[in-house]
């Protein structure tokens, strides 16, 4: 039997697509300011400190405050000595999160936050990867 080629793998496996990268700040407004210097244009503050900017081609930067993080990862304390971003992928569906988060922990990943519906109309998830790196998985609700 041949092996897949890459276009078969990649039909056969797409089921989920990286369009975002989420920031955990200290501080929304000089965060917002300092990007804004890029050009990065942020729309309206959502819940206790969530907001988006769209960085073209369908990719997002989302801010969080630590705060925002703790209001639902109570857990959640700021690292010290590594980044404080997480590769987030947008699942088709609200299931498919569910899914793929088992499946990366049963790849050698580790269960950070297990899926829950968020305030924010998502289905959302997180898992490091074996090296503790965070990757978000989300879905809308609706």
């Amino acid at each position: 039997m041949d092996a897949p080629s890459v276009v078969d793998m990649t039909t056969n496996t797409t089921t989920a697509t990286a369009n975002a990268i989420g920031l955990v700040v200290s501080d929304l407004s000089a965060a917002m300011s300092f990007y804004a210097v890029l050009g990065v244009r942020f729309g309206p503050v959502a819940g206790d400190g969530h907001v988006d900017a769209d960085l073209g081609a369908g990719f997002r930067l989302m801010l969080d405050t630590e705060d925002s993080i703790r209001s639902f990862h109570p857990d959640w304390v700021a690292p010290t000595g590594s980044s404080r971003a997480a590769i987030a992928f947008m699942a088709d569906t609200p299931a498919t999160v569910d899914r793929l988060a088992g499946a990366l922990v049963e790849a050698g990943g580790t269960e950070v936050l297990a899926a829950w519906d968020a305030p924010w109309g998502q289905r959302y998830a997180t898992v490091a990867d074996p090296d503790g790196n965070n990757v978000d998985l989300y879905a809308a609700l609706a």
